[in-house]
């Protein structure tokens, strides 16, 4: 089939590439022109595992352009996978969407049948919307009756860090349509994936015991709904174990065992389980705001995910004021941070709870030095403003430091000498913010350990 995909980001370039893989043409859209220069030279603009490997192997069914019209005229499946930033309500704004929708309308052509598909995570009523902006460029153009549109919504559930896995192995691919036409396309597009019959990648094998994924097919508010329940019910798990960990403090339990054994409970499970500093990234904050805000809207308040944004702002302040009790106050002490990325295996740092505790030292005066494997460039820009000294080297930011915060969870800090880090500060006082390490072994290695509810 041929797609074109509008925006190469997270969602748009992961999926292009996975479907010009299992055996589509495809074009992807965007309008930066930087993006696209990268693009084709077979470089991918973000750091996703995998993905600029794959990109080399599927070049010949795979395009970039800043040309919409050109992209989708021939086009069987068009897919808008813009971004949907947050308004100052917490809203998501959807003007791109829009935007792309009426871009979109522009370039079909009289007597073509085409499927629209919503990838973008979008407030509830949106493809209603959609289905209103294509119909009215269309009768600007004389053109209604003379293209069929079918619109339908198909969120993405895609991880940062496993991106590729998430596509080619999903849980379960959603579609959101009013007719069975559009079911009976996307489900001819996703048949690759929905039966297991393409040869996976040779660096992302099938997982051992994968099951086929469910196609899942509903009504288009239930689908969009389906997306923000989804990422919501995940904050809200991270947040739970999150204020018990903070009990396990108060009472002397470790809530890496707590974890565990309310893990295997089937119907708790392990995921998301694990206690830290909170969550970031460019879905969790947007859209348990989104969901906050549509309620407020509908008089519908929604407290439990109301909470959970609660927690995990306090889990930032938490973290800063445990080096304050430990150093003393933190003022003109030297604060090394690891990692920047608000998760390991991506260099997002939008919403990264790093960042949030490097703003909080700040303004207690603290000197701060940061790292992160691949990271460095994107948080040098979302703290241009402030007074962070970067480091390329562990061992030379913890000289010196009176503690260290590790914020991300990378497997490289886990292979770390710590009785080397040790050895060079001034202060050995170590906040594993992800309980990634052993507080004996870093104890024995000379750390003052502060975990997050264990001892």
């Amino acid at each position: 089939m041929k797609v074109a995909i509008i925006g190469t980001g997270y969602v748009g370039l992961t999926t292009g590439v996975c479907l010009a893989y299992i055996g589509h043409l495809v074009t992807c859209v965007d309008i930066d022109p930087a993006k696209l220069e990268l693009l084709q030279r077979r470089k991918s603009p973000i750091h996703e595992p995998g993905l600029e490997e794959l990109l080399g192997t599927v070049w010949n069914r795979i395009g970039f352009t800043s040309d919409t019209s050109a992209s989708v005229a021939d086009a069987d499946v068009i897919m808008i996978a813009v971004g949907t930033p947050s308004k100052p309500t917490g809203q998501a704004d959807n003007r791109y969407v829009e935007e792309a929708a009426r871009e979109v309308a522009q370039g079909l052509q009289p007597g073509r049948n085409y499927v629209l598909v919503i990838k973008s995570t979008v407030p509830i009523g949106t493809n209603r919307r959609v289905v209103h902006v294509v119909d009215q460029v269309l009768a600007s153009r004389g053109l209604k009756g003379e293209i069929m549109v079918r619109v339908a919504s198909n969120p993405e559930f895609l991880s940062e860090g496993t991106a590729l896995r998430n596509m080619f192995y999903p849980d379960r691919i959603v579609v959101g349509a009013e007719d069975p036409g559009s079911v009976e396309i996307l489900r001819r597009l996703y048949r690759p994936i929905l039966e297991q019959t393409f040869d996976p990648p040779p660096f992302l094998p099938r997982p051992e015991g994968y099951d086929l994924p469910p196609l899942i097919t509903t009504d288009p508010v239930s689908a969009e709904m389906i997306k923000y329940a989804a990422n919501a019910f995940l904050a809200m798990k991270i947040s739970f174990i999150n204020e018990i960990a903070g009990l396990c403090e108060k009472v002397g339990a470790d809530v890496t065992e707590v974890a565990r054994g309310i893990g295997l409970d089937p119907r708790i499970g392990p995921r998301f389980l694990e206690a830290g500093l909170g969550w970031g990234g460019s879905c969790f904050p947007k859209d348990t705001a989104a969901l906050i805000a549509m309620g407020r809207e509908l008089s519908y308040p929604l407290r439990l995910v109301e909470a959970a944004r609660e927690v995990n702002t306090l889990q930032r302040e938490r973290a800063v004021e445990k080096l304050q009790e430990t150093l003393k106050g933190v003022r003109g002490r030297v604060i090394g941070v690891l990692g920047l990325a608000f998760k390991p295996g991506t260099d997002d740092v939008r919403e990264s709870p790093s960042l949030d505790i490097i703003r909080l030292l700040l303004e207690r005066e603290a000197h701060v030095r940061a790292h992160d494997p691949v990271a460095m460039a994107n948080a040098r820009k979302a703290l241009r403003n402030a007074e962070v000294e970067f480091i390329e080297d562990p061992y030379e930011l913890a000289n010196g430091a009176d503690a260290l915060v590790l914020a991300t969870a990378w497997p490289e800090y886990r292979q770390l000498d710590l009785r080397k880090l040790a050895k060079t500060m001034r202060t050995p006082v170590l906040l594993d913010g992800r309980n990634l390490l052993d507080p004996a072994e870093a104890r024995e290695a000379g750390f003052i350990y502060l975990g997050v509810g264990r001892q």
